[in-house]
């Protein structure tokens, strides 16, 4: 069985808002890690890379799985929110030992526009140009599509640590119909690995309707709908509920070390590990 899990967060995030998750893996004996997106280890007073915006979801991917194949062992992936999205694509290519997908950002195939969802976006997207731009947003939309369940205190404080957040990642995923690269294209086929899918019900960012989507299109998933949680699992108050649940499915899984080491040669050895890597958690 891994012992290892990668996190990837999402959005306007960094890999502090593993802080709870980390901490609670840690002490039944997992090596967490918790990189950081490329453009994303920034102080979040500080004005965006200006590569940013046209950086990409397979960017992301590519660099996560310089990271993965560098291991001992193939991992346990969690990803939450675009981060789930990101981890379903890695596992598709091999890279996961088992997939936890909490709040994910759903895939090309399925239409993830829901009214709730274009109003957690309103701003970005009445901004010429937000596809190719960093943007970030403001906190009324950010307590109105993720952080409506947690105290004014906590909003503030989860608040003042959002970083920008690239404009073609985001396009990437919300029109993935027009994208001629299909970043966000997952081949079910190819993600043999178990599947354990979360969501809030009072989710308005990635409702449970599309994130119960996301579940049927791998028929090995299990669904676990939160009926009392939004979009921040990762810190409302019963968080440690749904890391106990994860934890209890891992457990479940038994999970074979069925793959190769992820330190095995592979079309990304001999490249150097990026700089914006070097704090991997």
């Amino acid at each position: 069985m891994a012992k290892t899990m990668v996190m990837i967060h999402g959005m306007w995030g960094n890999n502090r808002c593993w802080d709870h998750y980390k901490a609670f893996f840690e002490a039944q004996g997992y090596t967490c890690i918790t990189p950081i997106l490329r453009y994303h280890d920034v102080d979040p007073a500080s004005e965006p890379d200006p590569r940013l915006g046209q950086t990409g979801l397979l960017d992301y991917c590519a660099d996560l799985e310089h990271v993965i194949r560098g291991l001992d062992e193939t991992p346990i992936l969690i990803g939450h929110s675009m981060g789930g999205l990101l981890a379903q694509i890695l596992a598709s290519r091999g890279c996961a030992e088992a997939l936890v997908l909490l709040s994910p950002a759903a895939p090309a195939g399925i239409v993830a526009l829901t009214p709730s969802v274009i109003k957690s976006f309103w701003r970005i997207l009445c901004r010429w140009g937000f596809w190719r731009r960093p943007h970030r947003q403001t906190l009324q939309a950010a307590i109105y599509s993720t952080l409506h369940k947690l105290s004014a205190e906590q909003q503030q404080t989860i608040y003042a640590q959002y970083v920008f957040e690239s404009g073609r990642a985001a396009t990437e995923i919300g029109f993935s119909l027009f994208d001629r690269h299909h970043a966000a294209r997952v081949d079910a086929q190819h993600v043999t690995c178990p599947v354990l899918v979360a969501s809030g019900a009072q989710d308005r960012i990635t409702p449970p309707s599309i994130v119960r989507k996301v579940a049927t299109k791998y028929p090995q998933a299990r669904y676990e709908l939160f009926p009392d949680n939004a979009h921040w699992v990762l810190g409302e108050d019963n968080w440690a509920d749904i890391a106990q649940c994860v934890l209890n499915w891992v457990g479940e899984r038994h999970l074979p070390q069925t793959s190769p080491p992820m330190n095995a040669p592979n079309r990304l050895a001999g490249f150097p590990k990026p700089s914006f890597l070097k704090r991997p958690g």
